[in-house]
């Protein structure tokens, strides 16, 4: 072994697989479906942005109860660019940059 080289071990340790749903968001009835993904420990990406387009007044009502359930049950939940949002289980946690 010489001073630049890194050694790793042969068999990493194994690790549950995390799982990345891509969902559309149309409305209130889509909040418990995504609710129980995030129960099952599943990150949820959810498309808002036609729902936002449709109807601004359900979106907001949508975006509120998410938001709801994600404070009763700890989940992290932030907005993208582009009409997404990214909601996690409570194990885990979104990174945000320093302002």
């Amino acid at each position: 072994v010489t001073e630049d080289s890194v050694e790793f071990p042969e068999e990493p340790e194994p690790r549950e697989r995390l799982t990345v749903r891509i969902e559309n968001v149309n409305g209130l009835g889509d909040v418990e479906r995504v609710a129980n993904y995030l129960r099952q420990g599943n990150v949820v990406m959810l498309k808002v942005k036609d729902l936002q387009k449709k109807d601004v007044g359900l979106f907001q009502t949508t975006l509120q109860k998410m938001k709801r359930l994600s404070t009763q049950f700890n989940w992290d939940m932030v907005a993208l660019q582009e009409g997404y949002l990214i909601v996690t289980p409570n194990f885990t946690r979104i990174e945000r940059p320093e302002a």
